[in-house]
């Protein structure tokens, strides 16, 4: 698996680019396209989520930006000192990321959010690329199982030796950790199954790892 760059207009997989041309003609207003991650360039977190919503990042073009999901997680950012805002609105609201980047596994809106395993494998070389940018000591925040088993196949390990688990921590070979949380969507969130609570804890869990790795 070779590294590759981000390409907005990638058309690998056909059903999820056949999708999004429909897409485009019903809302002509939308980004429509794959969505780019965003933060900075050398984040000491970066966090993964599963792939862009509808009417969420999908719209907006920005991760988890117009969506349920993204309202908790700018919030927990902004708690934790991770960026200069409590909320995203659009790409031209003045957000700012500290020591940050969200991405997704899946970069591509998959029809009723459930992309296919032949698709998070053919966008996987993008989040390799990602990843292997990162710096020694890096954590990589998996937000629910699919961006968790994303993130071990960029890096080739067996997904039985790293068990997901909310707050559950790992060391990585290469050199970072992979911290796992409940993904924020509002199923998980409505149902209890992640609270605000337990969701600043997961960042909590990152602050220590950071400030133990930069110890």
């Amino acid at each position: 698996m070779t590294h590759t760059t981000f390409d907005v207009n990638c058309r690998r997989c056909p059903r999820l680019a056949d999708f999004l041309d429909g897409v485009r003609r019903d809302h002509p207003d939308y980004h429509a396209r794959p969505v780019a991650s965003f933060g900075v360039d050398d984040p000491d977190l970066l966090i993964v989520g599963l792939a862009p919503g509808m009417h969420g990042a999908n719209a907006s073009g920005r991760p988890f930006t117009g969506d349920f999901a993204g309202i908790l997680l700018y919030k927990t950012l902004f708690e934790m000192g991770f960026s200069n805002k409590p909320a995203s609105i659009s790409r031209a609201d003045g957000l700012q990321l500290h020591h940050c980047r969200i991405t997704n596994a899946v970069k591509c809106l998959p029809p009723q959010n459930k992309p296919l395993p032949v698709e998070i494998t053919t966008c996987n070389p993008y989040l390799k690329n990602e990843i292997a940018s990162l710096k020694k000591g890096a954590v990589i925040l998996a937000l629910g199982t699919i961006a968790h088993t994303a993130v071990l196949r960029t890096q080739g390990l067996k997904l039985s030796a790293y068990p997901f688990g909310h707050g559950h921590q790992h060391p990585l070979p290469v050199g970072y950790w992979l911290l796992d949380s409940y993904h924020c969507s509002r199923y998980n969130t409505q149902t209890r199954r992640l609270t605000e609570a337990r969701f600043k804890t997961v960042f909590e869990q990152a602050r220590g790892l950071l400030k133990k790795e930069n110890s």
